[in-house]
């Protein structure tokens, strides 16, 4: 299993907007791509701003690439974010999952 994470930051004024937007387009083609496991969309705030951290956890990495393209690093921008986004993160990391819910994966 492969988790692929990518991290943006919007406006405080602007979290729960953002996190409804995020479920609509991020959260949704994650999850109804085949390969992908679980979504987790977290979010913090930090003065006047909210960072949010979006998880995904995937099969494989040809499964990523049906989501995000032959570039699977490169991260995946829907028409709004530019609206929302402060700052973000233009590449994803991946990571190998080593263990899961006290397993082995």
């Amino acid at each position: 299993m492969i988790a692929r994470i990518w991290r943006g930051v919007v406006a405080k004024a602007d979290a729960n907007a953002y996190a409804e937007y995020m479920l609509e387009t991020g959260v949704r083609g994650y999850s109804t791509t085949p390969g992908n496991r679980n979504v987790y969309m977290l979010r913090r705030t930090v003065g006047e701003e909210c960072e949010f951290l979006m998880v995904s956890l995937w099969n494989s990495i040809d499964d990523i690439r049906a989501f995000a393209g032959d570039d699977v690093e490169q991260a995946v921008f829907y028409p709004e974010d530019d609206r929302f986004l402060v700052d973000r993160d233009n590449r994803v990391r991946h990571y190998e999952v080593v263990e899961s819910e006290g397993g082995i994966t």
